[in-house]
Order: C-alpha cells, then sequence, then structure tokens
C-alpha cells in the first residue's frame, strides 16, 4: 500500500509540474460557460491565444480525453490517474482547454458499440478537436416519448437516405456532424427500429436553423434532413438497436450535466452574497443566510456524490438510476442558486447583462435537456423504486 501511495503521489507532483509550466496564465481562472469555450471544429475559433496554446498542449499529450487508450487519440491514463489530473487542473483553475459532445457522449458509446473502423476514424478527430459534433435525438413530435421518433432513414444499399426534423439540437447550426436517432425498420416496434447514424451536416441535404432563447442565446438549433445521405459504415452499433446505444449515451449526458451544472463555477453563492450585501447586511437578514447555507451545502453534496460516482465506476458498481438522481438534483439545484444570486442583487443586478442574469435565465432549461426533470422522476419512481403506476 505504502508503495501504491508513492506512485500515485509521484504521478501528482508530475502533473503539478507539467501543468504549471504548460498552462498559461490567459487558461485559469476564467468563468467558463457555454459561450466561452472552445469547442473545436473544421473552421475552430480560439478564444485567445494563451487559450489556444493550452488546448493545442493538452490535444498533444493526449489530456482533452485522458482516460481513453492512446490508440485512439487518448492519454492512455486509468481512471485514478485521470482523476488526480482533474483535480490539478481545478486546483490551478484551469480551464477545459475543449469542450465537446463528442468527448462527453458520443466517444464513449463508439468506445461501447462501435467497430474498429469507427473507431480510428472518429475518436482521434474527437480528442484533437476537429469535428464538432450535434447530437439529434428530440423531434418536435418525441420530446418526453423520444422511442416516438419519426425521423426515417431508407435503404439504399450501400447507405440511407433521412429525411425529418430534429430540434432543441445543441449548436446544430455550427456543428460539423451529428449523431441521431434514425427509425430504419417502420414495420418493427418503436424501440426497435431505430438506428444510431452518424451524419454529415456539410452536405446538401441538411440545413440547421438557430433559435434565439429567452437569454439572448441561439445554441440551440431545428435540424432538417430532406434526402441526407448517410453510409452504411455510419451505423453505430446494431441496425434497429440504436435505442440501446442512446440509453448508453445518455448516462454520460446525465451524469456530466448533473456534475458541471451541479457544482457551479465560479465564485460560490455566499461569496457573491459577501460582495453584495456584506457581512452587516447579512447579520440582518437570517432568512438570507438560511438559503445561502442551504444551498452551498446542497453544492458541497452534489460534488460529493459526483466522487462518489466515479469511484462506482472505477470499481464497476455504479447503479444504473444514479446519472438519473445526479441530472435531477444537479439542475434542479442549478435553477434555486441562480434564482437565489439574482435575488440577491435585486433590481440593479437585473439590469446588468452579464454572465449571472444569462445563467439565471439559462437554469431553467438544463431541467429539459438530456431528458426532462418529470422523465428522471418517473424512470426512478417505475424503475428504481418499482412504484406501481398511477391509473
Amino acid at each position: 500500500m505504502e508503495e501504491k501511495a508513492r506512485v500515485i503521489e509521484g504521478f501528482r507532483l508530475e502533473v503539478r509540474d507539467w501543468l504549471k509550466q504548460n498552462c498559461p496564465p490567459g487558461a485559469r481562472n476564467v468563468r467558463q460557460g457555454i459561450d466561452n469555450s472552445f469547442w473545436g471544429g473544421r473552421n475552430p475559433v480560439h478564444l485567445s491565444e494563451d487559450r489556444k496554446v493550452w488546448f493545442e498542449r493538452m490535444a498533444e499529450r493526449g489530456w482533452t480525453a485522458p482516460a481513453w487508450p492512446k490508440i485512439y487519440g487518448g492519454g492512455g491514463l486509468d481512471t485514478g490517474q485521470a482523476r488526480i489530473l482533474m483535480q490539478e487542473m481545478k486546483r490551478i483553475g484551469a480551464v477545459d482547454p475543449l469542450k465537446s459532445l463528442g468527448l462527453m457522449m458520443l466517444g464513449h458509446a463508439l468506445l461501447k458499440f462501435g467497430t474498429e473502423e469507427q473507431k480510428l476514424e472518429h475518436l482521434p478527430k474527437i480528442t484533437q478537436g476537429k469535428i464538432r459534433w450535434a447530437q439529434g435525438y428530440s423531434e418536435p413530435g418525441a420530446g418526453s416519448d423520444l422511442a416516438s421518433l419519426q425521423t426515417r432513414g431508407e435503404d439504399m444499399g450501400d447507405h440511407f437516405v433521412v429525411n425529418g426534423q430534429k430540434i432543441w439540437t445543441t449548436y446544430g447550426h455550427k456543428a460539423d456532424m451529428i449523431f441521431a436517432l434514425v427509425r430504419t425498420e417502420p414495420e418493427a416496434s418503436k424501440h426497435q427500429g431505430i438506428s444510431f447514424l452518424l451524419i454529415d451536416m456539410d452536405q446538401p441535404g441538411v440545413k440547421a436553423s438557430p433559435i434565439r432563447m429567452i437569454s439572448g442565446n441561439e445554441h440551440f438549433s431545428q435540424t432538417f434532413f430532406d434526402n441526407a445521405v448517410a453510409p452504411m459504415k455510419n451505423v453505430v452499433g446494431e441496425r434497429g438497436k440504436g435505442w440501446d446505444v442512446a440509453k448508453y449515451l445518455l448516462t454520460f449526458e446525465r451524469s456530466s450535466m448533473g456534475e458541471s451544472i451541479g457544482g457551479g463555477e465560479g465564485k460560490t453563492i455566499a461569496e457573491r452574497a459577501l460582495e453584495t450585501v456584506g457581512r452587516q447586511g447579512l447579520s440582518q437578514e437570517p432568512g438570507l443566510r438560511r438559503e445561502v447555507a442551504e444551498t452551498m451545502m446542497e453544492t458541497w453534496a452534489i460534488q460529493i456524490a459526483a466522487e462518489r460516482l466515479f469511484d462506482q465506476g472505477k470499481a464497476g458498481a455504479l447503479s444504473p438510476f444514479s446519472p438519473n438522481v445526479l441530472k435531477l438534483l444537479g439542475t434542479e439545484l442549478a435553477t434555486r442558486r441562480t434564482r437565489l444570486g439574482m435575488s440577491i442583487g435585486g433590481f440593479d443586478h437585473l439590469a446588468d447583462d452579464g454572465q449571472e442574469v444569462y445563467e439565471w435565465l439559462q437554469a431553467p432549461t438544463n431541467c429539459i435537456a438530456g431528458g426532462s426533470n418529470e422523465v428522471q422522476l418517473n424512470i426512478l419512481s417505475k424503475r428504481a423504486l418499482e412504484l406501481p403506476e398511477h391509473k
């Protein structure tokens, strides 16, 4: 055990030294949201020279996906080493070098269900930020009941011709490719007739139009397929069994949402309250102190839960419903936390067109994304707790 501890500590010191030398000042202690992150793609836009250097150094080492195998562009670290890297990055305030639905979602599905050809083709491009991916799940008539989706793929021998529509596609209008659920077996049951397809969005048959949100942001879009082409080699997993791939991918989406949103970034709610109200003001507001304390404790609890899930995953003992719980609690907490932050600032704060206002307006949408929180409650009550259905 002592030898193992020495090895772990040696790796931590090695990582700490490397980060000290390679993470530029402009890539540290930056409040990072969806709009000020580097997403990569065929036409990448770097936010600063320091952020560009940081991404390139991390990608060269494979640390944009530290636990993926090196053959697929990852860092080849075990889960414990990857966790140490995350901890040391957090210690110095290093921003994520690359945000990517490929890293958060698709890559995990490819590692489990993809062919070797698919892994070698797509995974290195994900870790190197060369392709920006979108997710094509929800449709205008298939949200909570996703399996009723109607986007169809017609078998043309060596490819599918895809027709239909997706909605709430995160940054679909800026993506290069999309992983989409498409009904390819119309005679099969609704869960069994779906295939998981990889579709190039840079073709005449695909059009994505942004949707402006109340926050003023346009990171959602509606995506139309009009005789779009998807090669047969781009079916992930078995044809007609894309639902299995989709469910597996959603566990990673929900876990990452719960951890990142529930844990919060930047200043804590207590720090914001002290800056705005001051110690004297807080001393006269016991109700506000209680709300701040409760929010802080819940935030810590989410962070501890995320750590526990990480350890359970490492040990192969992760409950299939843990990601649902983390997503549910994390997004609900984020909504309450942003609401409290705005109430602390009052009307003057509302007039400030800054990051906190944006987060307040954005927070409720996270309770819908990744499967609405009402859906999560139904899943937990029916499948985890095995409660009887309401008649």
